[in-house]
C-alpha cells in the first residue's frame, strides 16, 4: 500500500509518541517514519519532551505516590511543540535518557543517529539475555569475584576492557552488588555484574566492547520475560537486563547511564 493511498497523519503521529496505537497501526506508522525522517524528528522531540516533563515532575511523584492525579495533569497540559530547541546540554541528555520510556511502553525507538551504526550491536541484547539467564540462577557460583572485593572487582574488569569502568550504586532502586564476572561480549572481554534486591531477584549489567564506535539511542527488546534495556556510548555497548517490572528496570538503566556517564 502506497503512502498516497494510506497517508499518516499528525493525529497518527501524536498517537504513536504517545504509545497509543494497536500493533497493526504502530507497523503501518513505522514504515512511514522510516521514509519521511522529517516526521521522525518531530516524533522523537514529541517524546523526549513529554518525557522531560514526566522526569522533572518525578520527584514530586516519589515523595506522593497516591498524589498521581496531579501528576498527570500537570503532564497533560504541558506544550510539545514540534520544533523544540534541544541545545542545553542537560536537556539534551535528559532528552536521551527519557527515549526509555517509549520502550518500556511499546518496545520501539526512533534512533538519534544513523541506523546502521545503532544496529552495529544489534545482537548485544541478546548476550545479555544469555548471560542472564545463565548465571542469575546459579545459586552457588553466579560470580567469580564477590561484592566485598569490590574494588579488585572494578580494576579486574577495567583491565580487561581496556577502560575505566564502574559498579553502578543501585541501592536507591532496592538492589546491591553480588559480584560480577568477565565474559565475552562481541567475541571480546566483557563484563557482567550482577544485583539482588530483598526478594532474592537478580539483574545484570553487561559492559562490552563496541565496535559501532557511535552513540545511539536506547533500545528495549524482550526474549520471553527477560528483558533489557541497552544502549551504546561510544566505544562500550551496555545492557540491563532482568526479570522485574520493566519501569523497574527502566528506571535501573536510567540510574546507570548517568552514573558511567560521570566516568
Amino acid at each position: 500500500m502506497t503512502d498516497a493511498a494510506n497517508p499518516v497523519t499528525e493525529d497518527d503521529l501524536h498517537a504513536y509518541a504517545d504509545a497509543q496505537l494497536s500493533n497493526g497501526e504502530l507497523a503501518r506508522v513505522e514504515a512511514w517514519l522510516r521514509d519521511h525522517p522529517h516526521d521522525a524528528e518531530k516524533v522523537r522531540q514529541w517524546q523526549a519532551q513529554n518525557c522531560m516533563i514526566q522526569t522533572l515532575f518525578e520527584p514530586y511523584r516519589a515523595a506522593s505516590p497516591g498524589d498521581t492525579e496531579l501528576f498527570a495533569s500537570a503532564a497533560d497540559i504541558a506544550p510539545a511543540p514540534a520544533s523544540s530547541p534541544w541545545r542545553m546540554r542537560g536537556l539534551q541528555v535528559a532528552a536521551g535518557i527519557c527515549l526509555f520510556v517509549l520502550g518500556a511502553v511499546t518496545g520501539h525507538f526512533v534512533p538519534f543517529g544513523n541506523a546502521d551504526r545503532a544496529n552495529a550491536d544489534a545482537g548485544l541484547h541478546q548476550e545479555a539475555s544469555s548471560a542472564f539467564l545463565i548465571y542469575a540462577s546459579e545459586v552457588r557460583h553466579p560470580v567469580e569475584v564477590k561484592a566485598d572485593e569490590k574494588d579488585h572487582l572494578v580494576k579486574w574488569l577495567s583491565k580487561k576492557l581496556g577502560h575505566q569502568l564502574a559498579a553502578p550504586d543501585l541501592s536507591a532502586r532496592g538492589f546491591s552488588l553480588v559480584g560480577g564476572r568477565l565474559v565475552p561480549v562481541n567475541g571480546k572481554a566483557g563484563a557482567l555484574m550482577m544485583y539482588e534486591d530483598a526478594a532474592g531477584k537478580r539483574l545484570t549489567i553487561l559492559v562490552g566492547q563496541s565496535e559501532a564506535n557511535a552513540i545511539t539511542s536506547f533500545r528495549f527488546a524482550a526474549q520471553g520475560s527477560v528483558e533489557t534495556f541497552y544502549w551504546i556510548d561510544e566505544k562500550l555497548s551496555y545492557a540491563v537486563t532482568g526479570e522485574i517490572p520493566r519501569d523497574v528496570l527502566r528506571r535501573v538503566a536510567d540510574d546507570c547511564y548517568r552514573q558511567f556517564e560521570t566516568l
